[in-house]
């Protein structure tokens, strides 16, 4: 697939930053071109947390979506608790501060690498853990 790519981890822990073992976690982005497949499930998908709350997610960096700067969504589900739904997003781009919705705490840990980029980032969920 055409694009920048991106090895995306992080943990995922609950609010007494303790490991949610086996909180889902479930992604999905635009191309590199910054369009959505609708109809399938081309950048859609979801894992479960290790023992350690850790997660990894190869992917490549998400283009610019109509009126919207570039941004990876997730929902975060730790067993026996509420839904988290939120996005990543990535530092330096431009359109960061013309999006009505970016958050500038979920800015990923964005890092070169020789296959691309990496990106680091913690999720914070109540429920079990």
């Amino acid at each position: 697939m055409a694009g920048t790519r991106l090895s995306l981890s992080g943990r995922v822990l609950n609010l007494r930053c303790s490991p949610v073992a086996g909180a889902v976690l479930d992604f999905w982005q635009a191309d590199a071109s910054g369009a959505y497949d609708n109809s399938g499930y081309r950048l859609r998908g979801h894992q479960a947390a290790g023992l350690d709350g850790g997660y990894h997610l190869d992917t490549i960096i998400p283009g610019l979506y109509p009126g919207r700067t570039e941004h990876i969504h997730v929902k975060v589900t730790p067993p026996g608790g509420s839904t988290l739904t939120s996005q990543l997003y990535f530092p330096g781009v431009a359109r960061n501060q013309q999006d009505g919705i970016f958050d500038p705490s979920l800015l990923v840990e964005l890092r070169d690498s020789p296959a691309g980029k990496t990106a680091t980032f913690e999720f914070a969920v109540g429920g079990r853990g």
